[in-house]
C-alpha cells in the first residue's frame, strides 16, 4: 500500500509505548500507514501524493475532549448568547444584558451564561449574601429587561438567574415547591428571588423554546471548524438534546469532522432500554456512550455534596447547604446505575464533592455485585472527580472506573477550593494520585464552563498555574502535577479508552485512524509555561488536512 500523505522532518510523539518517537508519518486513506524516519517514509508516497515538510514542528495524535458540552457550546456561539464569563461586577453583567435587550425583539428570550458571584465585590446590604458576595436577583434583571424573559446560567451551570417575566412564563410562584435535589432561593416572604439551584433550574428552562435541528446542524458545522483550529479531532458530549440528531445529519452528508461519543441523559434511560440501545453502539464517527447521571452540584454555588461541611459561609442561606446538595438519594442513584447496567449501558456520573464521589463508587460497586448479564461494552466513569476522600482514592482503579477530569478546573477554582475545602485540597483535582493507583484518566474541558482549548488544559495539568503565573513556580498543590506525556495521554489514549476505542485511535500507530495535530512548538521540550504560546499549525482528521495555519 502507498501513502496519500506524508509528514516529514518533524518531532513526532506517537503516544505508542512500542515506538514513542519518530521523524515522519505516512497516511493511506484514513489510516496511519507507518511512522519512522524521513527516508523510509518518503519511499511510501504514491505518485501525486502530498508531502508536508514540518520544519521541525511537533506532531501528536488528534486531541479528544472527553467532557465538553459541544452542542451547547456551538448553540451559544451561533445564537450570540450573552457572554458573562469573567465579568467582574454585577453592574457589568446587567449592562451586557441591557445591550442584548436593545437588539432583541420584544418578548423574545435572552439567554446567557458565565456569571460568578464569587468574583463580584461583596454587597453586605443584600438579603442573599455570603462571605463571597450576593446572589443576584430577579429584581436586578427587571430593571434592565422589564419586557424580555431572561435566563442566565452561572459559570458552573448549576445555578440559574431569571427575571420576573421568565418566572411568570414558567409559572413559578411562591407556591412552587423545591424539586428533589434542587432549591429555589426565596425572600423572607417566601417569594422566589430569581435564583434556581441544581434541579430547580429546569423549572425555568422548560419554558424556553429549544433550538431547531436546522439550527443545531448549522451551529455544529461552525463549531467543528473552530475545534479543528485547536487540534481537536474528537469529543465526548454529556448529552445535549439536539446534538445526537445533528451529528447524524452531518454524518449522512459526509460533513462530520469530529468523532463523537454521545451520552444518554438519565431521563432517556427508559426509552434507551426499551429500544435495546447499548453503550458502544455506532461506528468510528458517532458512538453511544453511557447514561449521564448527576450525583451533586458544583463548587461555585456550594452545591457539591460533601462528607463534612464547607469551611466558609455563615449566613442562613449558606448554612442550609453547608454540605451541598445530593441531587439523588443514595438508593435512587443505586437503582439508576443498576438499571443502566442491566440494559447494557455504562454510567457516567457527575460527582464533584467527596460525598458524591463516594456515593457514585458505592452505586457502581453495588451494581457490579448483583449484575447477572454481560457488563456494558464501555467502562463506567465519573465526571469531574474534583474531591476524593483518602479512603475512596484506590476504588477507581479497583472498580475499573475512568476518572474523566478537566485540568483547567483546578487553576480556575483553586481560590474557591482553598476557602471552601481547606486541607482537603490535598486530594482536590488529584490527577497524579489517581494515576498512581492505576486508574485510567481521561481529560476534557467542560466547555463552555471553561475554554475549549486543550492546550490550556495541558498547561494547567503540568503546571497547576494560571496564565499570569499564580500561585507561583511550583503551582497549586504541586504534588498533583503531571508530566507532559501523562497530560497528552489523558487527552488521547485515555479518552480513547473511555470510549472503548483505544484499539483504533489515540496514538499514531500503524493501522489506527489518521487523526493528528501539528504544533508550532514541541510541548515535550519547552518551558511548560510556553505551552500557552503554542499554536496548532495543522489538523488532520480521517486522513484529510482540515486545518492549516
Amino acid at each position: 500500500m502507498q501513502a496519500d500523505l506524508v509528514l516529514v522532518n518533524g518531532q513526532v510523539h506517537t503516544m505508542d509505548a512500542a515506538h514513542p518517537r519518530a521523524q515522519a508519518v505516512a497516511v493511506a486513506g484514513n489510516r496511519i500507514l507507518a511512522v519512522g524516519n524521513d527516508a523510509d517514509i518518503r519511499l511510501l508516497l504514491r505518485p501525486g501524493g502530498e508531502v508536508v515538510d514540518l520544519r521541525g514542528q511537533a506532531v501528536i495524535p488528534g486531541l479528544i475532549d472527553a467532557h465538553v458540552h459541544f452542542g451547547w457550546f456551538c448553540i451559544d456561539v451561533y445564537q450570540h448568547r450573552v457572554d458573562l464569563d469573567g465579568v467582574p461586577t454585577k453592574a457589568e453583567a446587567l449592562a451586557r444584558v441591557a445591550e442584548a435587550v436593545r437588539v432583541t425583539p420584544p418578548g423574545q428570550w435572552i439567554q446567557g451564561s458565565g456569571w460568578s458571584k464569587n468574583i463580584w465585590p461583596a454587597d453586605l446590604t443584600a438579603a442573599f449574601c455570603s462571605d463571597e458576595g450576593a446572589f443576584p436577583t430577579a429584581a436586578d434583571l427587571d430593571i434592565v429587561a422589564p419586557g424580555h424573559p431572561v435566563a442566565l446560567e452561572d459559570k458552573s451551570h448549576h445555578a440559574t438567574w431569571a427575571n420576573s417575566r421568565a418566572m411568570e412564563i414558567a409559572g413559578i410562584s411562591a407556591a412552587t415547591e423545591d424539586p428533589p435535589g434542587g432549591q429555589i432561593l426565596r425572600d423572607g416572604l417566601g417569594q422566589p428571588t430569581g435564583i434556581f439551584l441544581e434541579t430547580a433550574g429546569p423549572l425555568v428552562h422548560q419554558a424556553i423554546p429549544q433550538p431547531t435541528l436546522d439550527t443545531g446542524v448549522a451551529a455544529l458545522r461552525q463549531g467543528i471548524a473552530y475545534a479543528h483550529r485547536l487540534g481537536l479531532t474528537g469529543f465526548h458530549d454529556p448529552g445535549h438534546p439536539m446534538v445526537l440528531a445533528a451529528l447524524q445529519v452531518l454524518r449522512s452528508q459526509a460533513e462530520l469532522g469530529l468523532r463523537a461519543l454521545v451520552h444518554i441523559p438519565v431521563d432517556g434511560l427508559g426509552s434507551a432500554t426499551t429500544m435495546g440501545i447499548r453503550s458502544g453502539l455506532g461506528d468510528e464517527y458517532v458512538r453511544i456512550g453511557g447514561v449521564k447521571i448527576f450525583a451533586d452540584g458544583a463548587l461555585g454555588p456550594r452545591t457539591a455534596h460533601m462528607l463534612t461541611p464547607y469551611e466558609t459561609g455563615n449566613t442562613a442561606e449558606a448554612v442550609l447547604r453547608n454540605t451541598g446538595i445530593p441531587t439523588l438519594a443514595a438508593d435512587e442513584l443505586r437503582d439508576l446505575v443498576h438499571r443502566a447496567h442491566q440494559a447494557g449501558l455504562s454510567v457516567t456520573v457527575h460527582a464533584i464533592g467527596d460525598a458524591a464521589n463516594r456515593a457514585a463508587l458505592d452505586a457502581i460497586d453495588a451494581s457490579r455485585l448483583t449484575l447477572h448479564t454481560l457488563r456494558p461494552a464501555l467502562p463506567d466513569r465519573i465526571e469531574h472527580v474534583q474531591l476524593l476522600h483518602p479512603d475512596d482514592l484506590p476504588r477507581l482503579a479497583q472498580l475499573g472506573v475512568v476518572a474523566s477530569m478537566q485540568p483547567i478546573h483546578a487553576t480556575s477554582d483553586m481560590d474557591m477550593a482553598e476557602r471552601h475545602w481547606g486541607r482537603r485540597c490535598d486530594l482536590a483535582y488529584a490527577w497524579r494520585s489517581v494515576l498512581e493507583t492505576g486508574a485510567r484518566l481521561a481529560f476534557g474541558s467542560d466547555c463552555p464552563v471553561e475554554t475549549l482549548d486543550p492546550l490550556a488544559g495541558i498547561h494547567a495539568a503540568v503546571t497547576r498555574r494560571r496564565v499570569d503565573g499564580r500561585p507561583g513556580a511550583d503551582g497549586w498543590v504541586p504534588a498533583q502535577r503531571l508530566t507532559i506525556a501523562q497530560a497528552v495521554h489523558a487527552y488521547t489514549l485515555g479518552a480513547a479508552y473511555a470510549s472503548g476505542e483505544a484499539r483504533i485511535k489515540g496514538s499514531l500507530t500503524p493501522g489506527k485512524l489518521a487523526d493528528l495535530a501539528v504544533l508550532s512548538h514541541d510541548i515535550f521540550d519547552i518551558d511548560p509555561m510556553e505551552i500557552l504560546d503554542t499554536r496548532v499549525k495543522m489538523t488532520v482528521f480521517d486522513g484529510r488536512i482540515v486545518h492549516r495555519a
